[in-house]
């Protein structure tokens, strides 16, 4: 009997450490071409591609979590996902917050987009996502923030005359300024902030976070990486 109850509870923690094997990755799906929800209703993108892929090579079983930008971090912290993939830059800021993997996102270039080329930049009004470093940046500018909880808003802000330009990563607003027809064009200098794009984690993951770590340099080291970002972003986007 004893050996029994011994065997029973070996096999209650074996299915429970497989259990932990699931991971959470926590998207926002509205951030194209980092992440988005395709018609047939899921996570699709360059993050949902990049996430399947760090999945396999680090032996996880994943499972994809919608959640709202400016609610992001507090459900991360909160247990609602084990992680954020959602095109989120580095920063001092939020790393005291919450853990970061290495950047799997180049270091990359933010960009104002207007309807004119003489928008005010500088002490105009100036449209950005809430809880970006592209809001936090307008901020500290000169320039009166107007903030939204989406990024499609802020293209809208700007296209409905709310805002004189918008500041958002080039690579987002790209799409919208070449599809534009002339309506919308990039004005004023191109701007570096943070330290690239990472997953988010909880500082108590050390562990997740290694093996995330582990998995995104060795798509660096085979090239996978570069191969991704050249499919979603272009040729033009930055590399490793």
């Amino acid at each position: 009997m004893k050996k029994l109850l011994i065997a029973a509870a070996a096999l209650a923690l074996t299915a429970g450490l497989a259990g932990a094997q699931t991971v959470r990755l926590g998207t926002e799906g509205a951030y194209p071409p980092f992440n988005f929800i395709n018609d047939k209703g899921e996570v699709d993108g360059f993050e949902r591609e990049l996430g399947d892929e760090l999945c396999k090579r680090a032996e996880l079983t994943c499972e994809w979590v919608t959640n709202e930008w400016d609610s992001i971090i507090p459900n991360l912290v909160s247990g609602n996902y084990d992680t954020i993939i959602a095109g989120m830059s580095i920063t001092e800021e939020r790393d005291k917050v919450i853990d970061f993997t290495q950047n799997y996102y180049p270091p990359a270039s933010s960009a104002y987009v207007a309807l004119k080329a003489d928008a005010d930049i500088k002490g105009g009004v100036v449209a950005a996502q809430t809880a970006t470093i592209q809001a936090g940046h307008v901020a500290e500018s000169g320039a009166t923030l107007l903030e939204y909880p989406t990024p499609d808003e802020t293209i809208a802000a700007v296209r409905n005359g709310e805002a004189d330009a918008v500041f958002a990563d080039k690579d987002y607003l790209k799409p919208f300024v070449e599809e534009s027809n002339g309506e919308l064009m990039f004005v004023g200098e191109e701007i570096q902030l943070g330290g690239g794009v990472g997953m988010g984690l909880r500082e108590s993951d050390a562990e997740l976070k290694g093996k995330f770590d582990t998995a995104i340099q060795a798509m660096k080291d085979d090239g996978t990486l570069n191969t991704l970002l050249k499919k979603w972003f272009g040729d033009e986007t930055p590399l490793f």
